[in-house]
């Protein structure tokens, strides 16, 4: 329990006793997370949100640390799609293994649905798909993983089911979106 604490006082993060894990946007050490878009923290109220302000040359804008190995537990987010002609939204990363595989799950209002992705190799393949509208503004997203299965929340709601092998590895946590997807996300929280 002292390594989990001197772990989170380094990396800007709140703990409870039943190891949970809140990001503190504000406090994050940036230079801990890796970055592939222009990614930066605002204020927001009382607090900072992280906030992905420029699209990068890549396909899929990442924000991640390999800091906290992630197997099984829950991720949640509450995020905000703030706007994309391409694509909007964005959602989860798990399971981090490096810049090109991991499990992603997102929203996209511009198509009305949520998802499940695998990164493999730098290709994205669709794992399961939900069809849901939401009115503009933050939501909140949830992921549930144990073992090889994982479940998708919206809003508390779970729309999504999957059982998939392909990432048995524990691996690191962060945001994503795609293409011109400039998104905000807040309160990333973390329960092993």
């Amino acid at each position: 329990m002292l390594k989990v604490l001197l772990i989170l006082l380094l990396f800007g993060t709140t703990c409870s006793v039943s190891d949970t894990i809140k990001y503190q946007f504000e406090r994050m050490h940036q230079n801990k997370w890796v970055k592939v878009g222009d990614w930066q923290v605002h204020k927001f109220n009382d607090h900072g949100i992280l906030k992905l302000t420029k699209k990068s040359n890549q396909y899929f804008n990442l924000c991640f640390t390999k800091e906290l190995n992630f197997l099984n537990g829950t991720i949640s987010v509450k995020f905000k799609a703030n706007s994309g002609y391409i694509d909007q939204g964005g959602g989860l990363m798990w399971r981090v293994q490096d810049n090109n595989n991991y499990y992603v799950a997102r929203f996209n209002p511009l198509e009305d649905n949520f998802r499940f992705y695998i990164i493999h190799d730098g290709m994205r393949s669709e794992l399961a798909s939900a069809y849901i509208k939401l009115n503009s503004g933050w939501h909140y997203m949830k992921i549930i993983q144990k073992g090889t299965h994982f479940e998708g929340y919206l809003d508390g709601t779970k729309l999504l089911n999957y059982n998939d092998t392909q990432l048995q590895k524990s691996g690191g946590i962060g945001v994503w979106t795609k293409a011109d997807a400039l998104t905000s996300f807040d309160n990333l929280t973390i329960d092993n």
